[in-house]
């Protein structure tokens, strides 16, 4: 892929929405994951393990087909960045994402991680520079943060835990801040060898945390291990295809088709995990809200006429 093919709005559009789907698909998976290997609510080590696996298999995923496409190894470089990544995009939001999608619900949780997309705009606007903050990203954005509000809120009571909620937003803002690391390597690096080995190393450690701590997986025949290379596959397809995007794209322009993400996450949620008891008002609203906002954040200017 070229940088012309990848900077084509149909191919970006197609491409993001393919991520899309594999991510909302992980919400489910993950759940399903916590079931076929006994991992319960209160053993986070055994979650850590759990989701260290996942990405040291998705790295060695990259790894080898960025090394068959190259027709070489492809070695790690750049180490600074590696271990930066590792820190943001692997090892700090995928601790506090496993731990907060224990203790609440797929459909809220594909919601409330559709914040990452407001908070990405801020970090790369305000952090990075990468992006430029006007009237329009701050009203859909505020839009798009009223509804994580009201999927939290019951009546006037707040429905919103710190290790559950909290955790996800945690998660969320880590990820934002990795958007914004990779869009500026991707100027002095590949983009598919930092996501392969930052994958890699950052799950490595994660199950070595995990395994040292007492964490363990009871693998339950093949199913258990065919959910936990397809959990390898979404990080590996989805991460290094959304990487090459933003290095060819503007930020703003590739988060157009994100708002998918929590449409997908609890559409799946909803069918794999049965969780009709969560379908109301709220969770309608506050998908629809949540779409709004990013859509307005990512409307273009119409040049004004004269």
């Amino acid at each position: 892929m070229n940088s012309k093919y990848l900077s084509r709005t149909p191919v970006m559009i197609l491409l993001a929405m393919f991520c899309c789907v594999l991510w909302g698909s992980a919400f489910p998976c993950i759940k399903i994951g916590y079931r076929l290997f006994e991992i319960n609510s209160n053993d986070i080590y055994s979650r850590v393990l759990f989701a260290g696996c996942r990405f040291a298999i998705a790295g060695f995923m990259v790894i080898v087909i960025e090394s068959i496409r190259e027709k070489r190894f492809v070695a790690p470089s750049h180490p600074r960045m590696i271990i930066t990544l590792s820190a943001y995009q692997t090892i700090i939001q995928y601790f506090f994402f496993y731990s907060g999608l224990v203790n609440t619900t797929g459909v809220k949780s594909a919601i409330i991680t559709g914040a990452g997309t407001f908070l990405t705009l801020f970090v790369c606007g305000l952090g990075f520079k990468q992006e430029k903050l006007n009237a329009k990203k701050i009203v859909g954005t505020a839009i798009g943060f009223l509804g994580i509000i009201i999927v939290n809120t019951d009546g006037l009571n707040p429905d919103f835990s710190l290790n559950g909620e909290g955790f996800l937003l945690v998660a969320a803002l880590s990820s934002a801040f990795a958007s914004g690391f990779i869009k500026k390597y991707s100027a002095d690096a590949s983009v598919v060898m930092l996501s392969g080995y930052q994958f890699f190393f950052g799950g490595i450690i994660m199950a070595i945390v995990g395994w040292v701590f007492g964490g363990r997986l009871s693998f339950s025949g093949l199913s258990s291990g065919v959910l936990l290379a397809y959990m390898g596959f979404i990080s590996a397809a989805a991460y290094t295809i959304w990487g090459l995007l933003l290095k060819y794209n503007d930020v703003s322009k590739v988060s157009t088709c994100k708002f998918m993400n929590p449409l997908f996450g609890a559409l799946l949620s909803f069918v794999f995990l049965e969780e009709s008891g969560e379908i109301d008002w709220r969770i309608f609203v506050s998908l629809a809200l949540v779409c709004v906002g990013v859509l307005i954040v990512n409307l273009k200017n119409t040049p004004a006429t004269k």
